[in-house]
Parts: C-alpha cells; structure tokens; sequence
C-alpha cells in the first residue's frame, strides 16, 4: 500500500440503484460510508435481498474505524445487520436514520447501544486519518446528510442522496453556506450521486406533492388507500396533513410502517392531532369517506400489504367500490413488471388506481442535471467521482462534470470493486478486490456462484427430471420398472416412455457385481441429458433417485 494516497474502494452502489457502500482508506484506517441493500429484481430467483461482498472489510475489521451514514433509506442502512454480525464497528447516523437503524437492529437483535451514535451536522468527529462532519441536504427522508471528509491529501465530499428544494416538508434547506466555504477552501474530490443524470432540467419540490396528496384526499369518494416506502417518513407526514384538513382518520397498515411511523412519532418527525391514527378495525368501522390507509407495496413486494390486498389475501383490508390506491413511490429498476402486475389487479377489483404516469403522486429525491452542475460550480473539486447509479448515469454525470471544468483526466467512472488511489496530483485505477452481490435467502447468504442460485435458474430456465430405479444390491441388475418423471420440462408421454426405454438399456448390464451408485447416477445424467437435448435442444435438471433391494 502507498502510505501517502487516499484509496477509493467502492463496495457497492456503482453500476446498480442500490447496495450503496463506499470505503475510504488511508495508511491504517478505514471508513466506510453506507451500508445498503439492493431489492430483488425479477431474475434473482426468489432471494429476499441483495448485500454488498464485505470481504474486504471482514479481512481488515481491525482497520475498520467507523460506518458513516448519510441517511435513512435501506438501499443506504439496510445491510448493516450482516456487516455488524462480523465487524464490530461503531455506526454514526443521522437522528432519524439512527432512530430507522436502531428499528432494524433490534428485529435482528444486534441492538447494541454503544455501537450506534447520533452524527449532528456540522459537529465534526475524528476518526483516525479521518475527520469527517455531517452537512444537511434534502432528499425524500428528513435529516439526509452529506459528508466532509477531510484526508491528509485533501477534502473529500460525498454528496449523499440530494437534490435542490427550496420548499422541503420539514422546512431544513441543504446547507450552501457551509458547502460555498468548503469550496473555496478547496475540494480534492466530489463523490455525487448520479441516479437521475439523464434527466434535464430540475427536481420538482416536494410540495408539489402535498398540493396533490390534499387534492386526492379531498376529492375521493370513499376510502384512500396510499402506499409508499416505509422509510419515507416525509410523504407519511404529507399524507397525515391531508387527512387531518378533510376530516379523515388514518390507518398505518404493514410491520415495517408502523414501526417506523412509532418511532418517527416518539422523535417528532411525524406530527399527527389526537385522534388521527386509529387501528384497522376501528378504520373498517368508518364511512369510507372519513379514512385514509397508508401500507407498504409500492415495488410490488409479494408479502406487502397492497400486493396481498390486490391478491385478494390481506385478512383486514380488501377493494371495495369507491375506493381510490395511490402509487407514491418511484420503480425501483427491475420492478416494474411486478409494479404494473399489482396496478392491474387493483383495476380489475374495481379500484381508481394513481400512479406517477397519470398524477403527480410523486416526485423523486434526486438531483436532476441543473441541480448537478450547481453543486460542481460550488464546490469546484480537482477530482471527480459519480456514484449511485447505474453504468449509464454515472457516464452521464462525469460528462456533465467535464462540461463545468473538471478535467476528464481528473473523471473517474469506477465499478464495483476497483481500487483508485489518489494524491494531490493524480490518481490511478491500480486493483480489483472481490465485489458482487450477496443474496440473502432466508437465513442463507449466497454469492453469485452458489450452486443454489445455478440449479435454481436451470430450474426457472429448462425445469427437471426425475429418474427412479430399483437395482439389485448384489448384482447391479434392474430390479423393476423404472419410472421417468417431468416438472417443467416436457408433458410427452411418448418422449418419457422412450427415455424409460433408454435407462433400461443403460442399467439392464450388471453382472456379479456390488452397486456403485456414483457411477449409476452420472451414466444416467449423461445418457438421459444427451437424449433429452437432441429431441428438444434443452438441457433439464437430471435428479436420479436410485434404491438397493
């Protein structure tokens, strides 16, 4: 290791909408900023979730000064539980995110309270190499942060998740004043989110959506139904204003909402009049004009609250007539076949559906292009990274960057596991550490090899065929007839009585000789596999299942 670079290590969050985790290193010490999932997309084969590769950090725990945390979202917080399970390290978090982490932890039971600090912005903390302070932008979440990281070869900001509201719900503004003086002070590099590059012009404010919530709640004939992230405390507080102003109570439906929203109460990022939230059989015994539900759903999840309701399988809320659903949320890439899926089965219930295409029910919390060349024009940095986005936006963004003066010698688009190291004059791409996906299953944790995850895909892909025989424990000879059998591969009688024909022909062979099973189960995957791919040109699953009598 060169001693007097800074080096780049992205974990996560580079060339996906997700699983953001960035490590910073110097001499001995390290620190890593977020610690996110990445929700499953259709082709994940039924996992629960997608974690950065910790290897890298595992291997170097005792180096590992601190996790940093820019704000509350779990595509930013949610892979905490399995860092934590193998580094002790302490995590510094804004006040909600802290609040939203310490939720988590204790459903995971890792709660420990001297491993979870407060970061307060503009209160700096020395870690090591490192000092880093906290400052205030907005997003979709109150209390979303920045980072200013200063380095012995210089500052480094990481923008966070952002974009430029005059008018946020919690009336805190980014903080350009401090963010002017750290430019002019000097800026070595500029890490900024890149998710919405693409898109010209500026982000619309958040009130644009409490203008449409109020009008929808005010003008629904029955019940309104909205769903949205369970972490985006700022529109659950928009949509309790509008209830509130038209007389309307309020059900929170889902584990995960109420939880937050109970936390988010007891700390004051919700505000809710006495009486507005009531529980889901007192919201049942309400005119449908005087109550509002808010429930998890909005990627299409198959155990949320508004899939289960539009499955007809939520045991206290289902579509009645009159009632009016509201999409607030983006699609997560990757989601939108089980989005439109969800949409289309609360149409054919009977329900008016409001999603992003047809109303402004939502808005995005991230910078679009003008808002980008803002921040680069402030803090006039001498290196430049995009980060947070997919391949495409980060491109997009590092041009953007060159066209406001950064030297495309100076621009870096990384992946996912490459190392840059940075002085004061240059910096080089000089390694590759192990990165991927994570996927976690259940309690299982797989990686993108996993012979789980290949034998999962030929399954979705080619199905699977069993084969049973009965072999003479002494002789190895066919003791009876056996038995071929198709899932999700072919319903051909004639092809499966033809493949029993050709297993006989295999087996009917034995002499004086002891079974050896290993050798019966590969003769029959190579004859059956051949057999199977010149009469269909697909390459099933072979699952011999053999007995000894």
């Amino acid at each position: 290791m060169t001693r007097d670079k800074l080096r780049i290590i992205p974990l996560g969050g580079l060339g996906e909408v997700g699983m953001n985790m960035m490590a910073l290193e110097y001499g001995d010490d390290i620190v890593v900023i977020d610690c996110g999932v990445l929700f499953p997309e259709s082709d994940m084969l039924g996992v629960d979730l997608a974690i950065p590769d910790m290897t890298y950090l595992v291997q170097r725990k005792e180096r590992v000064r601190a996790v940093l945390i820019t704000h509350g979202h779990e595509d930013h917080t949610g892979a905490l539980p399995w860092l934590l399970r193998r580094v002790n390290v302490p995590v510094y978090a804004p006040r909600l995110a802290h609040g939203l982490i310490e939720v988590k932890l204790k459903e995971y039971r890792l709660l420990r309270e001297s491993q979870l600090h407060v970061a307060k912005p503009g209160v700096p903390l020395e870690l090591g190499a490192f000092a880093v302070e906290w400052y205030r932008v907005c997003h979709s979440i109150p209390d979303s942060t920045g980072l200013i990281i200063r380095t012995p070869v210089g500052t480094v900001v990481h923008s966070g998740d952002y974009k430029i509201d005059h008018t946020p719900v919690d009336g805190k503004p980014t903080d350009f004043g401090r963010l002017a003086q750290v430019g002019n002070e000097g800026v070595l590099l500029f890490m900024a989110d890149s998710t919405y590059a693409e898109v010209p012009g500026y982000t619309p404010s958040e009130q644009v959506v409490s203008d449409t919530l109020e009008q929808v709640i005010a003008k629904a004939p029955g019940r309104v139904i909205v769903a949205t992230f369970a972490s985006l405390i700022s529109r659950i507080q928009q949509v309790m204003n509008g209830a509130a102003a038209h007389d309307r109570r309020v059900c929170v439906l889902g584990r995960s909402m109420e939880d937050n929203v109970q936390m988010a109460l007891k700390l004051g990022y919700l505000a809710a009049p006495a009486g507005l939230l009531v529980k889901v059989h007192e919201a049942n015994s309400l005119p449908p004009h005087k109550v509002v539900f808010i429930t998890t759903g909005t990627q299409g999840e198959p155990t949320s609250v508004l899939v289960r309701v539009a499955k007809k399988e939520h045991r206290d809320l289902s579509v009645i007539p009159g009632d009016t659903v509201v999409f607030s949320a983006s699609a997560i890439p990757g989601n939108e076949t089980l989005i439109s899926r969800t949409i289309d089965d609360l149409f054919r219930l009977g329900a008016t559906v409001l999603y992003d295409r047809i109303a402004r029910v939502h808005v995005h919390g991230h910078a679009s292009q003008e808002e980008q060349k803002m921040m680069i024009s402030l803090l006039k940095p001498q290196f430049f990274i995009p980060v947070h986005g997919e391949y495409r936006h980060m491109v997009i963004h590092s041009r953007l960057a060159q066209s406001m003066g950064v030297p495309p010698a100076n621009t870096f688009v990384l992946e996912d596991g490459d190392v840059l190291e940075l002085n004061s004059q240059r910096g080089d791409v000089v390694d590759k550490v192990a990165t991927g996906p994570t996927f976690v299953d259940g309690s299982r944790l797989w990686d993108t090899d996993s012979s789980v995850l290949k034998d999962r895909r030929l399954l979705s892909r080619d199905g699977f065929v069993v084969v049973m025989v009965a072999l003479d424990k002494g002789t190895g000879r066919l003791a009876g007839k056996p038995e071929v059998v198709s899932a999700g591969f072919v319903d051909e009688p004639d092809l499966l009585d033809e493949s029993r024909q050709l297993v006989i022909k295999t087996l009917d062979k034995g002499g004086d000789r002891p079974v050896e099973w290993s050798y019966v189960n590969s003769k029959l995957k190579e004859v059956l596999g051949r057999f199977f791919y010149e009469h269909t040109k697909r390459r099933p699953m072979i699952m011999p299942m053999s007995v000894d009598v």
